[in-house]
């Protein structure tokens, strides 16, 4: 029997990156402007100027960053909106996400197929809706807030564009895990030690 000889191997650190929240995103899980249009319309709600909103809000970073130019040196400047853009975009990512989560629960109640309880899918007493209905009205009241918050966040990212002149993507940092590597390398060593 012969035995292969292992060549030793140097190891590279990877380093683990947090990932960010991008626009694309939050595009994926907040409705666009023609379906909350129609969730509008479905429950009565208002209809939201959504290009409206998303102008107002890049004119607005753009006007402070413009009051800031003389404070602030262009690297300042490009980490200071990176961060604005960035808390824009993840507010209505988790609008977005709890969106989907109150969609899926107004289905699943109205749903008689996957409803337990079939009394939720019964109006309420007189004068009160049924807990089907409530969870509906829930997620249409989401859908608007969580497309609010997106068009927001499109305005953000629109202004950073034009005062960086770069297209915005979110940092990534460094995964703190400095236990990491000691349980790597005792791994290492017990692996060694089976042979």
């Amino acid at each position: 029997m012969t035995k292969s000889v292992r060549s030793p191997r140097t190891s590279a650190r990877v380093v683990p990156l947090r990932r960010g929240t991008t626009l694309e995103m939050v595009r994926l899980v907040c409705p666009d402007a023609s379906q909350v249009t129609l969730i509008s319309q479905s429950f009565g709600l208002p209809v939201l100027d959504s290009e409206g909103i998303r102008d107002l809000h890049e004119r607005f970073i753009i006007e402070t960053s413009e009051a800031l130019r003389e404070g602030l040196s262009d690297k300042a400047m490009q980490i200071h909106l990176q961060r604005i853009a960035g808390s824009y975009v993840g507010s209505a990512h988790g609008a977005g996400q709890f969106y989907s989560k109150a969609v899926t629960e107004a289905r699943d109640a109205t749903s008689k197929l996957a409803n337990d309880v079939r009394d939720e899918d019964r109006d309420g007493p007189v004068g009160f809706d049924g807990q089907a209905q409530r969870k509906r009205e829930f997620a249409a009241d989401m859908g608007l807030q969580s497309h609010a918050l997106r068009m927001a966040a499109e305005g953000a990212v629109a202004a950073y564009e034009h005062i960086v002149g770069e297209a915005w993507k979110p940092f990534e940092r460094q995964v703190d895990n400095p236990g990491a590597g000691v349980s790597r390398k005792a791994a290492e060593h017990q692996m060694a030690a089976l042979g």
